[in-house]
């Protein structure tokens, strides 16, 4: 078969008939005719249809018009077939269109009189059929067919691929279309091809078709790659795109089924979730949309805390009415979004509809508003108020002046109540009827003043209270009550009784939204009646209301959105997102906090104890003095070192009042990209025998190679000699990336002063990281490629047998032998480098000296070197930093005794809080009330109760000690689990 396919289900397709240019074959012809062939002439069909016999298949095509039975009502299935019979089922079966007007052929009685000239032509124009005599123009419509004329007219049909080597005894001219009706269990081998075909034959084989011309078939979108498309016959065809889908993009797609029929279907996609964002704007400065393809969480979405834009706080973010489109407001008093120009939007945690993807990217937008404001509507609330709602975002300044409305032409009095960004409502007594409104010099913040136009009012008496609309709760301490009209104020509500009233009321404009935090307070899970004291509205008018709601039950639990760095005053931090707001007992338990290196190895020190848990409370993150609780933040004491780390959370539940505890979560956080973007070092290289100078700028993090922040622009670059800024010659300095984190400026040495250049600082501005950072405004000194060396920066045993050495910038050669330890070398592991030094782990062949610790010093001219050739600067005999944890090496206690004594092996000090020590007392956990040293070596736990059993099993653990259990050196203590020797009674 040709590898040709059309469409299933069109009704007007055409085809290129075999051995034609003519086009007129109907979909029944693309797809019967191509599944038909895997059925035998002569063959019931397997289609599980109900037709068993040659006369049931016959009265089934016979109620199509597919077949005629003879005047005396019998099929006559015993009978021969005329061609111009045959040719009319086969247009009728093949629903070709009926050909009128045209006369082929030139047999006798062969005129537009003749029932059977329409079918005749139409399987011509075909290329069905064709006459038996080319040159005389003769049909011979009353002539028999033969079953290798049949065989002829369905290979052609099927536009089968004629096999060059026929092995058949059919006449010369039928053997390829008899071989390839063989080929494809259409027709016997063994039958009498040149005898005549009966109507019985021709039924089978019509009815087989007629049948295969009623296969359909549905498809199920997998995902974007993979396609199920299942038959009527039952039949599952899975198939894997080469190409993925677009979401609701109708896309053609091309199957074969088992017999290898292909069919031809048009897939769509169907998404109503987001799959991608497609745009973020912003026509005015304080609210930023973001544009989904599809339909997104409306927790997560309206969680403003999941957007973030440098020196931008959102007020809220609001999810449109087809849950496609976020729009972000900036909070009151607190700036504009950053006026024309490039700047990054950062989304993490927002969720599509169906969860089955979370955003967690940024965005590049420009916010630019050329639009003046104008008066959007304009409603009379009575005869005491009117409310004007703003298209955008206007200054409160400008809002509130009353001077800025005029009734009819005239000032009015009375007072503005404006509620932000857009909202005013004018507080005057006006007449019932029609009025006109003109409001001027209410300004946007773009400094453009309100467009002047007249707004027309309809006042009308206004006599009726609010009515309540609707009640919604989601957890049993918040109520959301939408009023018919805006609400002014509401004196008191309550719900069951008057002594549950609510702790907080907020009105924004109608609606009333009631909090019921304080003990003994939240709603119960049954039907409860609200009640609200003092509705009163824009026209004064008050009245008393209530209603019945039955809470929903918040049972989503949270989930941590994502985890984010940031480095403040030497400081760590990791702010965790949530998806909604968390217990605060829970954030502040350190224990659901665990903190692991790249390598998944517990982190210790720095504000993180022997188990990983921070030392300091996490706490919730204040902005403008408000508490965000969905967002925690947890710091470190010192800045973490650079690199990827693991942040393991878990047990946090959220504040409904039946809370709903997380499921565990981790995330990989890369805190190199948090610090500063700064220059590591730059050098210059003036010694070479080209006639250029070499200037390598290294920064300590991957530089942004398009955008405004590009950093291969020589434009950004100068140095400075004795206070003057000299720019680098721009017709004939170039620059280009040596590095992800590196440019080379070149120079050509007749159009710069080398000594100039190197007794300058290189000067910096406009250049971004990959993530959007700008690095700020500095200078760093121009160094000396020839003389220039790499600094030791710290070496630090961290055990008895391992020191830490730290390098500046990136190490990438280490010859162990430059590096001594009391005089001898030691094995150097693999250099670890965290975007901003180089630290090598020697272990000793010898322990140190637990006390004196150490010396370390380089050989005289040390052959380690950086990425780019600098040698290691000599390194003279210094002391070892000791970094090396102090270790509990015994515990004692006593029955009856309200302490237990820990011994450690060098003198430590204790500053205790209640997480320091764990005590276990048979395996469960007593009460720990302090702890103090008691010798230099010895620390006193002491217990709030006595141990009275006699069989005691006491073991200490300095869980949680990091910073509180130190040495001399400020050394964390070593994580230990010791069994307590059990002294005497106590007296």
């Amino acid at each position: 078969m040709s590898n040709t396919s059309y469409p299933f289900k069109e009704n007007s397709n055409v085809m290129n008939v075999q051995g034609g240019e003519k086009k007129v074959m109907k979909k029944i012809l693309t797809v019967a005719l191509s599944t038909a062939m895997a059925f035998s002439m002569f063959a019931s069909v397997a289609f599980g249809d109900t037709a068993v016999t040659p006369q049931q298949k016959f009265d089934a095509l016979a109620a199509k018009g597919i077949f005629n039975g003879y005047p005396d009502g019998s099929a006559h299935l015993e009978k021969e077939m005329t061609r111009a019979e045959f040719a009319k089922v086969i247009t009728k079966l093949l629903g070709l269109k009926e050909v009128t007007g045209t006369l082929s052929y030139k047999d006798k009685g062969y005129d537009a009189k003749n029932w059977a000239v329409p079918y005749i032509e139409a399987v011509t124009a075909a290329g069905i059929m064709q006459g038996q005599d080319s040159v005389k123009k003769i049909f011979n419509y009353n002539g028999k067919v033969t079953i290798q004329e049949m065989a002829t007219v369905l290979t052609r049909a099927l536009k089968l691929e004629i096999p060059a080597n026929p092995n058949n005894n059919a006449a010369d001219w039928a053997k390829g279309y008899v071989q390839a009706a063989i080929d494809k269990g259409l027709i016997s081998k063994d039958a009498n091809f040149k005898a005549n075909a009966s109507r019985s034959q021709l039924v089978e084989a019509a009815y087989a078709i007629d049948q295969a011309a009623n296969i359909t078939f549905t498809y199920k979108v997998v995902d974007p790659s993979n396609v199920e498309f299942t038959l009527s016959t039952g039949e599952v065809v899975k198939v894997k795109l080469d190409k993925p889908l677009e979401a609701n993009k109708e896309t053609e797609v091309k199957f074969k089924d088992a017999a290898g029929n292909e069919y031809t279907a048009k897939v769509t996609w169907v998404v109503t979730a987001a799959t991608k964002i497609q745009s973020v704007s912003a026509s005015d400065y304080k609210q930023l949309v973001v544009n989904f393809d599809g339909e997104v969480d409306t927790k997560t979405a309206e969680n403003q805390d999941n957007y973030k834009v440098t020196g931008v706080t959102f007020e809220s973010a609001t999810l449109s009415a087809d849950k496609r489109s976020v729009t972000l407001l900036v909070k009151d008093g607190s700036g504009t979004l950053p006026k024309q120009k490039d700047t990054k939007l950062e989304i993490k945690g927002v969720k599509n509809s169906d969860a089955s993807k979370t955003f967690n990217e940024t965005v590049t937008f420009t916010a630019v508003d050329t639009a003046l404001p104008v008066v959007k509507e304009a409603k009379a609330l009575g005869t005491k108020a009117f409310k004007v709602e703003f298209s955008e975002p206007v200054t409160s300044e400008t809002a509130t002046n009353i001077s800025n409305y005029k009734i009819d032409g005239k000032a009015i009095s009375g007072y503005v109540k404006f509620t932000y960004p857009n909202i005013a409502f004018i507080t005057t007594n006006l007449s019932v009827g029609e009025h006109t409104l003109t409001v001027s010099g209410v300004q946007d913040f773009a400094g453009f003043k309100v467009s002047p136009a007249d707004s027309k009012l309809t006042v009308a008496e206004d006599t009726a209270a609010p009515e309540v609309v609707s009640v919604k709760t989601a957890d049993l301490t918040k109520v959301v009550v939408e009023f018919n009209e805006p609400v002014k104020s509401v004196d008191k509500a309550y719900h069951t009784s008057s002594n549950k009233t609510a702790d907080k009321i907020e009105v924004k404009d109608n609606k009333v939204t009631l909090y019921f935090t304080g003990e003994g307070k939240p709603l119960s899970l049954g039907e409860t009646t609200i009640y609200l004291q003092g509705v009163k509205d824009w026209s004064d008018n008050s009245a008393n209301r209530e209603a019945k709601v039955t809470p929903q039950l918040d049972t989503e639990r949270p989930t941590a959105t994502s985890v984010t760095t940031d480095v403040y005053d030497n400081t760590t931090k990791f702010i965790v997102d949530f998806s909604k707001d968390v217990n605060v007992k829970d954030i502040t338990n350190t224990d659901n906090f665990v903190l692991k290196n790249s390598k998944g190895e517990i982190v210790t020190g720095k504000g993180f104890n022997t188990k990983g848990h921070p030392v300091k409370t996490p706490y919730f993150e204040v902005k403008n003095g408000n508490v965000n609780n969905s967002r925690v933040i947890i710091e470190s004491v010192g800045k973490l070192d650079a690199g990827k780390y693991t942040l393991e959370i878990s047990g946090i539940r959220d504040t409904a009042y039946i809370g709903n505890t997380m499921l565990p979560q981790s995330f990989t956080v890369d805190v190199t990209n948090t610090s500063a973007l700064t220059v590591n070092s730059v050098w210059a290289d003036v010694y070479s025998d080209v006639d250029d100078v070499y200037v390598d700028v290294t920064f300590n993090k991957e530089l942004a190679i398009d955008g405004t922040g590009r950093a291969d622009d020589i434009n950004k670059y100068s140095y400075v000699v004795n206070g003057t800024v000299k720019p680098f010659p721009s017709k004939s300095a170039t620059i280009s990336m040596r590095d992800a984190k590196t440019v080379r400026i070149t120079v050509p040495k007749k159009d710069i002063s080398t000594a100039e250049l190197l007794a300058s600082d290189l000067r910096v501005v406009n250049v971004a990281d990959v993530d959007g950072n700008y690095i700020t405004v500095g200078t760093s000194k121009v160094n000396d490629q020839k003389t220039s060396t790499v600094k030791v920066n710290s070496i630090k045993a961290v055990a008895l047998n391992k020191v830490d050495v730290e390098f500046e910038g990136v190490v990438t050669y280490v010859n162990q032998g430059d590096f001594l330890f009391n005089g001898k070398t030691a094995v150097a592991g693999e250099p670890q480098y965290d975007g901003n030094k180089t630290t090598v782990t020697f272990t000793l062949n010898d322990n140190l000296d637990p006390v004196t610790i150490g010396t370390f010093a380089t050989v005289a001219a040390p052959t380690s070197s950086d990425a780019y050739g600098h040698k290691v600067a000599p390194v003279a005999a210094t002391n070892i930093a000791d970094g090396i944890a102090p270790k509990a090496t015994k515990a004692a206690t006593a029955v009856n005794a309200t302490y237990v004594d820990v011994t450690f092996n060098e003198k430590v000090n204790v500053y205790y809080t209640p997480q320091a020590f764990k005590v276990y007392v048979n395996g469960d956990s007593v009460d720990v009330t302090g702890a103090t040293v008691v010798d230099n070596n010895t620390v006193r736990i002491t217990l709030k109760d006595a141990i009275k059993s006699t069989d005691v099993s006491v073991h200490v653990s300095s869980t949680n000690s990091g910073k509180y259990v130190v040495d001399a050196q400020n050394n964390a203590a070593e994580e230990i689990d010791i069994d307590a020797v059990i002294n005497p009674a106590a007296k």
